[in-house]
């Protein structure tokens, strides 16, 4: 008898051999081994006929074999998975040459890899018996126990053993080493058509001395590591197994407890598919406790889980192989010790992805031996490789994570443990912001602690790459390090990320933020940090147009500046109230705002801002409708920006003439230089003001009788508004209402 599977998201059963298709007599020849083959008697033949020379020829000796059909149960009621039974219904019309492919030279094979409790087996075995019939010769099984509560994976020897008992080959009849067993093995299975389920496999040493060599076998394995050696000596190919979608574990929870049931009440159940992460043997769990009490209303099954969140204690089956903690453990069991210590301290890490370099800050070690542990954990599947060099693991496998380094990693070694990590993604995300936006003033940070690793970049596309990859990131550590005693990292994290999330678009995340930082900075009475905190909250309410609001917050950034002799800081607090009279039609205080910025950042020395300003100042001349001091200033500044190759800056110049072009008749100037303004912003990624410029772009070829041209600028700026949430989505959108259909 062949041991029952543990079938992921369903308890063991006892397996036996479902019965014989019949005998079939099967010539055996031991090779290798012929000795252990002969006849059990030991009379002397007939002088007559002597015996066969051993070294000449290998006797062969009919045997009675059997047709093994040895695949579990069926699960009752199978859902979703289509994409996943699609490919391995490609697998088998490859493997027996339909679709007028060449035929195969070599068993087909395919690796169904996936973290515990994504119900490798239960696809393997479902799919199996869909396909059964294609299989006369016998299909087989065998749990190779590579994972359990055990620990004890089976041996090679064992696994041949097996294999040969499954065709009821006697006991004698068995040659005495393993490898003349698995030759035997491959012998019987030559030229037959068998599926051979291989579930639960350790790696790849432990599978590949039973894969026969017969092109008419199709070889299905089940392994929480990716055997990649697998894939690419012997050609197998991979299927990776993820979780449930939404809709996927809906249909799931449907098929368990009942339709009535789950559209009764939608809301505790898109509560449980959330807590559950996806994950089949959790979403199996809490299905089982549904139907074990079916008067009991969904939304107490999602009140448990609501109070144990964070915890994996609602997810207990009954036995090991249906408790999510101890189906996790056999994966973690396998790790060898540092790659264990990065899987528990991941637990303290607060994002949702982490790259290698972030990897080898949290645990001290330089970043190319992260990277190998990461792919240690990536083959474990007890992480994923979510994007090229972005690793992450679900909501349960981080609960496990949390619990495995409260248990074995002491206070002090997580507290140090997240100092560097925090310091990795403080020093970074500096360093990525002095490449997007070299012109900005930098903060003082304190040095790094022994241990991190801080990335480099090399320009400013690279720098908005890392920034889009990683802000999520950057979001949820600023958070944690405001909990967790880090204020000042809180305070700097924002800043670090002011200038990339006010030129993406992200105000609400920016505004969100910023409240956290001013409340650290308050925290620890840190003047510079609650006024950086207060600028970077009025510019995202400016963003939003809520100018009372955002004046309040500028007027406090700039007086707490003064307090600490900031200059620079008041000039930038005296460009953004500029930026607010304008949106306010406060012409006169805007422009007083944009000089007093212009007089600060010349007293500094800084050649940077004051260019800045100078455009701000010939801006503000314009909204007063002096087009000529708006040509001069800005001229001036453009000269400036290019001088210091600031390609932003120069964008923000170029769009100010064309406005102040346009106002004075030259509309061709204008569509000029405001498409200059918009190839720049493109390139740079910064999709507000690009919208911006392609706004008043399509207003300068309006004037121009361009109205083709017109249409297609403001459509192009309204997508980009209305993505972005500008407040000036609507304005644009009844102007294009005015102008009327192509042929109107």
């Amino acid at each position: 008898p062949v041991p029952a599977p543990a079938v992921e998201g369903v308890p063991a059963a006892d397996a036996a051999p479902e019965p014989v298709a019949g005998p079939v007599t099967e010539p055996i020849a031991g090779p290798g081994d012929t000795q252990a083959l002969t006849p059990a008697s030991t009379a002397d033949p007939p002088t007559a006929t002597p015996a066969p020379a051993l070294a000449t020829a290998p006797e062969r000796i009919s045997v009675v074999t059997a047709v093994p059909q040895q695949l579990p149960s069926d699960v009752t009621h199978f859902t979703g998975r289509e994409r996943e039974l699609a490919g391995l219904d490609a697998l088998l019309r490859a493997g027996s040459g339909e679709g007028g492919g060449r035929a195969p030279t070599a068993a087909t094979i395919t690796v169904i890899a996936g973290s515990g409790g994504l119900g490798k087996t239960t696809l393997a075995v479902h799919w199996a018996h869909r396909v059964r019939d294609r299989f006369p010769d016998g299909q087989l099984y065998l749990n190779l126990r590579g994972f359990g509560p055990t620990d004890s994976a089976m041996t090679v020897a064992e696994a041949v053993r097996s294999l040969l008992d499954a065709f009821q080959v006697p006991a004698h009849r068995i040659p005495a080493t393993v490898e003349a067993q698995t030759a035997l093995y491959r012998s019987l299975v030559a030229d037959r058509r068998m599926l051979i389920l291989l579930d639960n496999a350790r790696d790849a040493e432990q599978v590949r001395p039973l894969l026969p060599g017969s092109p008419a076998c199709l070889v299905v394995l089940t392994s929480r590591n990716e055997l990649t050696s697998l894939v690419v000596a012997e050609q197998a190919q991979p299927l990776p197994l993820d979780l449930l979608d939404r809709a996927e574990a809906r249909e799931l929870l449907i098929s368990r407890v009942g339709a009535e049931r789950v559209a009764a009440e939608p809301d505790a159940v898109a509560e449980v598919i959330t807590v559950c992460a996806g994950l089949p043997l959790a979403l199996a769990i809490v299905a089982a406790r549904a139907a074990a009490h079916p008067r009991f209303g969904l939304e107490a099954l999602a009140g448990e889980l609501r109070d144990a969140r964070g915890s994996l204690d609602a997810f207990e089956g009954g036995d090991a192989t249906t408790d999510v903690r101890a189906v996790f453990s056999w994966s973690y069991h396998t790790l060898g010790p540092d790659a264990a210590r990065l899987f528990r301290l991941l637990g303290v890490h607060p994002g949702p992805d982490i790259a290698a370099p972030a990897a080898a800050s949290l645990v001290g070690v330089p970043v190319p031996q992260a990277r190998r542990l990461l792919i240690q954990l990536t083959r474990a599947h007890l992480i994923a490789e979510r994007a090229p060099g972005q690793y992450g693991f679900h909501d349960l496998l981080r609960a496990y994570a949390v619990e495995l380094t409260r248990a074995y990693d002491g206070q002090d070694e997580r507290h140090t443990a997240l100092h560097r990590l925090l310091d990795h993604y403080l020093h970074t995300a500096v360093a990525a912001g002095a490449a997007f936006t070299p012109h900005r003033e930098p903060i003082t940070v304190e040095p790094v602690r022994p241990g991190v690793s801080v990335g480099e970049f090399t320009g400013h596309a690279q720098a908005l790459l890392w920034f889009g990859l990683t802000y999520p990131t950057l979001i949820a550590a600023l958070q944690q390090a405001a909990e967790t005693g880090f204020e000042t990292h809180a305070w700097q994290l924002a800043w670090s990320l002011m200038e990339f999330l006010d030129q993406r678009g992200h105000w609400h995340d920016q505004r969100t933020v910023h409240r956290t930082a001013l409340g650290s900075a308050h925290r620890i009475r840190d003047l510079t940090g609650q006024a950086h905190a207060c600028y970077g909250l009025g510019m995202a309410d400016l963003r939003m147009g809520r100018y009372d609001r955002a004046r309040g917050h500028l007027v406090r950034a700039l007086n707490l500046h003064g307090e600490t002799g900031n200059a620079v800081g008041q000039a930038l607090a005296h460009g953004a109230l500029n930026f607010a009279g304008e949106r306010e039609g406060r012409h006169d205080e805007g422009l007083h705002h944009a000089l007093r910025a212009l007089k600060l950042y010349r007293a500094a020395g800084h050649r940077s801002g004051e260019a800045y300003a100078m455009n701000n100042v010939g801006w503000a001349y314009a909204m007063l409708g002096d087009f000529r001091q708006t040509l001069v200033h800005c001229e001036k500044a453009l000269n400036m920006m290019r001088e210091a190759r600031d390609r932003r800056g120069e964008s923000a110049a170029w769009d100010s003439l064309g406005y102040a072009y346009q106002h004075v008749g030259d509309h061709q100037q204008a569509i000029s230089c405001y498409r200059h303004a918009v190839e720049l912003r493109r390139g740079r990624g910064e999709r507000v003001r690009e919208a911006e410029s392609l706004h008043r772009l399509g207003s300068a070829q309006l004037a121009a009788g361009d109205r083709a041209g017109a249409r297609h600028s403001w459509q192009r700026a309204l997508t980009r508004f209305d993505a972005l949430g500008h407040p000036d989505a609507q304005r644009l959108r009844e102007g294009l209402a005015r102008l009327g259909r192509p042929d109107g």
